[in-house]
């Protein structure tokens, strides 16, 4: 996803940044400005993705106003992704734009960045001495004695329920065995046409009853993970501590330094992406991540598929993370501009509403456009959502500059 074939406006600077976190680490990012000054800085970022050519960039630009595109410390690797280090990243970033004298900074938040920034702007807009202390998996975070500077706004495009939510919608629940990728539970199997299945253009047509049951089955897994990702934890802190006392043997040194990975098969199972018929939209069959569900839900590219346990409960699991929508935005008091995309196969029109509803800012407009997750148009030779989009977040944005 870039801005090709736009172009950069003429005249355009642009400088690479290199930050150091709160907690030493390292995070990068590009800044650009337009030919003339401005007091507005538009931010993008994603928990693991490089978005420093987002297709808004030239748009933003050529509206006349700076853009801040940043990478993170996980950037195209999410096995040991914890939100919550994440979170020291734009911390990092957003101190610098303030130090270089923006006066307006607006956090753009695309699919999965949304659930980064919405958890970001909560966390800073918290006292510092009743942020999150720990981890999920019980990890300090440092985010108490951190600077997290506010911004002033928050923009939510397509935005996904939270990581951990959106795979807890995903997950396949018929695997029988964790360590086998085709063990199959039958009565649960999506892919079933006694439960349902259909290929396009007819589609699935699952059951309620098929559907809450699936549902179910699908946090009962998660949950099982999440139990297996505390005892791999705790057997590794339980190994360390023998160290530190100086009573471990030579495995059980190896054992301490060495970090577990969890295998998760089978994550693009959304009953959603099947049966348009659940919380419809103008989304096309299929999901996110092919138009082929029955086929993805078995390739390498599922969401969660490799993760440290630390990881796996911060980000992926959607009954632990703190970086959901719903938790987060409870807090969120800033003004916000939502833009749904209607033909959107990877947040439904549930999702939009559920994260209205728990929004707590006063200020807060709704907009909805024409095109897929991306941005992209539904239609051969219709229009792109890029640009109305762009146009929402410029006047938005202006209305409120101080």
């Amino acid at each position: 996803m870039d801005w090709w074939p736009s172009q950069l406006p003429e005249d355009v600077t642009i400088s690479q940044r290199t930050l150091i976190t709160a907690d030493g680490e390292v995070t990068r990012g590009t800044l650009y400005r337009p030919r003339r000054a401005t007091e507005t800085v538009f931010c993008l970022m994603h928990p693991r993705q490089d978005l420093r050519q987002h297709p808004f960039v030239p748009g933003l630009l050529a509206a006349g106003h700076a853009v801040w595109a940043q990478v993170g410390r996980s950037v195209g690797n999410d096995m040991q992704l914890v939100h919550e280090s994440a979170l020291l990243d734009v911390a990092a970033g957003v101190e610098s734009l303030r130090d270089a004298g923006f006066g307006q900074i607006i956090l753009i938040g695309h699919s999965g960045g949304s659930g980064l920034y919405s958890f970001y702007t909560e966390q800073a807009l918290t006292e510092p001495a009743r942020r999150i202390a720990r981890t999920p998996g019980g990890a300090p975070t440092k985010l108490p004695e951190a600077p997290m500077p506010e911004p002033d706004g928050l923009v939510l495009v397509a935005p996904h329920p939270g990581q951990g939510r959106l795979l807890l919608a995903a997950i396949d629940p018929s695997v029988a065995d964790e360590n086998d990728p085709f063990s199959l539970i039958p009565e649960l199997d999506p892919f079933a046409r006694d439960n349902g299945f259909g290929d396009p253009p007819e589609g699935s047509h699952y059951s309620p009853e098929f559907v809450a049951r699936y549902r179910q089955a699908q946090r009962d897994r998660v949950a099982r993970i999440d139990s297996r990702a505390h005892e791999l934890i705790a057997d590794q802190l339980a190994v360390r501590k023998k160290v530190k006392s100086g009573t471990a043997t030579e495995t059980e040194r190896r054992r301490s330094i060495l970090t577990p990975v969890i295998t998760t098969y089978r994550t693009d199972a959304d009953l959603r992406c099947m049966d348009l018929g659940l919380d419809p939209s103008e989304r096309p069959y299929g999901s996110v991540i092919s138009a082929r569900p029955a086929v993805s839900n078995f390739g390498v590219n599922g969401f969660g598929r490799l993760t440290t346990p630390e990881a796996w409960l911060s980000t992926w699991s959607g009954l632990s993370s703190n970086a959901s929508l719903e938790r987060a935005l409870a807090g969120v008091t800033v003004p916000t501009l939502l833009i749904e995309f209607t033909g959107d196969c990877s947040v439904f029109p549930g999702d939009i509403e559920a994260a209205l509803k728990t929004l707590a800012a006063a200020d807060v407009r709704r907009v909805a456009i024409r095109a897929d997750h991306f941005g992209r148009p539904l239609d051969k030779g219709g229009e792109s959502g890029i640009a109305p989009a762009v146009g929402e977040i410029v006047t938005w944005s202006q209305e409120r500059a101080k």
